[in-house]
Order: structure tokens, then sequence, then C-alpha cells
């Protein structure tokens, strides 16, 4: 059961990481800049913004899946691998620059989720938990969103891009972790016993507003910095509200499993840190894109 639910979170990675693509494909096409007042309703029109948004709701799906078969701790890190095919999806679609450092980093990135997946064995931990919890874990997370988000303004494209994106990386951890109990309760009660709960409502939420905002960090060009910090920051996320309010806990039989574990995914994480910050140039659509304002126009390769 949890080698299918690791598949799956793999595949929703892939889905995740093509959606980013496309909708940065769609807003260089378009000219949308970050925060753009009707920027969202112009993407509504582009057919490969909208192509971007299936692939994004097929990614959430198997997340869902994934989150019925597995525990939160060991989903959520495999979807750190967003980052990898990120780039050369990027490459192609969006003239993205590839450097060593970025490869460099998805090495790392593969090597700690290998290590992670081999030795950490999430156990225990609840479906669910008290909303008095579940109120102090988003107050907190609350006051670091608005604390980064007072800095978007200050840095520039590859900053703001980074920015946006951690923001976005915290309500879809939210949004990933209250996907546990609203999947859980699916079976129990179904589907109108689920929209009877608190749960599926401020998920929903959470997913829409970070949807919000990844168009916005995508705006700015900076793909891999973007992609990256989401994907870095839903699973820290998401691992420290499931250790901390669904209790879970890594295998310690031997003890040294968990130590192993835990250093694994700060070294996954730390390759994904490397990535976001190795430089990355923002392209601008290609000459044929720009002439037609049309986004279905493939945009050159890098030379």
């Amino acid at each position: 059961m949890e080698e299918l639910a690791a598949v799956l979170a793999i595949i929703a990675a892939v889905a995740f990481a093509l959606a980013a693509t496309l909708w940065q494909r769609a807003s260089l096409a378009l000219g949308i800049q970050p925060g753009e007042p009707g920027g969202l309703y112009r993407l509504l029109g582009s057919g490969v913004w909208l192509l971007g948004l299936a692939a994004q709701l097929v990614g959430v799906l198997l997340q869902g899946a994934a989150l019925d078969r597995g525990r939160v701790a060991i989903i959520q890190p495999l979807l750190v691998t967003t980052i990898i095919w990120a780039m050369p999806l990027g490459y192609f679609l969006t003239g993205q620059t590839i450097t060593r450092r970025h490869v460099l980093g998805a090495a790392i990135v593969v090597a700690g989720l290998v290590g992670f997946a081999l030795y950490g064995d999430p156990a225990g931990g609840n479906d669910n938990a008290p909303g008095s919890t579940w109120l102090a874990a988003f107050l907190v997370l609350g006051a670091v969103a608005g604390g980064l988000l007072l800095f978007v303004g200050r840095v520039g494209p590859p900053g703001k891009a980074a920015l946006l994106g951690a923001v976005t990386g915290i309500l879809y951890g939210v949004a990933a972790v209250l996907m546990k109990p609203v999947v859980e309760d699916l079976h129990v009660v179904g589907l109108t016993g689920v929209l009877e709960s608190w749960e599926v409502w401020v998920m929903a939420g959470a997913g829409l507003i970070g949807f919000v905002l990844q168009q916005a960090s995508l705006a700015t060009g900076a793909l891999v910095a973007s992609v990256a910090t989401v994907s870095v920051v839903n699973p820290v996320v998401s691992v420290l509200l499931g250790a901390l309010v669904l209790q879970e806990r890594l295998d310690r039989s031997p003890a040294w499993h968990a130590v192993v574990a835990v250093g694994a995914l700060g070294v996954a994480l730390f390759g994904a840190i490397l990535i976001a910050s190795a430089d990355d140039h923002a392209p601008n659509p290609g000459p044929d894109t720009q002439s037609s304002g049309d986004p279905s126009v493939p945009a050159p390769a890098p030379a």
C-alpha cells in the first residue's frame, strides 16, 4: 500500500511540474506581470493555461489518492521531485536556463529522497485532531506567511518568485494535511458528510489562495525559483503538521533509522534550496509568441 502511495505521489509531482510550466508559458506569452489586476482573468482565455489547470487537478487527485493510502510524512516529501521534473519541462517549454548547480541540486534531492524512502517508515498518528490544535497551527503559519509577504515588494523577480512560492508552499502544505482527514471521512460519512465539515472548506480556501499566489510567482518568469520554494516549503509544513498535529512518528526500530531518515530529508531539502538559490534568468517569450500573442506558439529553446 505504501509503495503504491509513493508511486502516486511521484506521478502527482510530474503533473504539478507540468502545470507550473504551462502556467508560466501562458503568463510570459501574454506579458502578464506579478499582481497585475485582471491577470488571472486574461489567463482564463489561454488554452495553454487551461491545460496546465487540468494537469494541476490531476495532480491534486493523485495526491489525495496517495494520502488516502499513506502517511503525510512519507507522501509529501516525495513531492519535492516536482523541482526535478520542472527543470527539463522549463528548458523545453519556456526556455529556462539550466545550470550545473541546478543539476547538482537535483542529484542531491534524489539521493536524499532515496535515503528517506529506505529508512523513513512513518507509523502511528491520527487521521484528525481537535479544532483548537488546528487553530493554533494556523495562527503560527499565518503569521509566517504574512511576514514573508511584507518583503515581496522589496526584491527582484527571482526573490519575488521565491517569496510568493514560499507562501504558496505554506498554503499547499496546510491543504495537503487537511486532505488527509477529508479523504478518510469520505470513506466513513460520504460526500454529504464531508461537505458539512470545516476541514474541506479550509482545505479548499488554502488551496485556492495558494493557486492565485502561485500564478503571481510564475509571472515573474523565474520558474525554477518558484517551483523550488513551493516544493520545499510544502513538504516541510506538511511534515511538521503531520508530526505536531496528527502525531505521526518515524520508525524507531532501530532508533538510528529515524535519525538517518531525518538526515536524508534534510539532504533533499538542501538540494532543493541549492536549486532555488541558483542564478535563474527569467526568459522572455520568443518573437513568434510576442507578435501573435498566442501562448500556444512554441517558444524557442535556448541556444
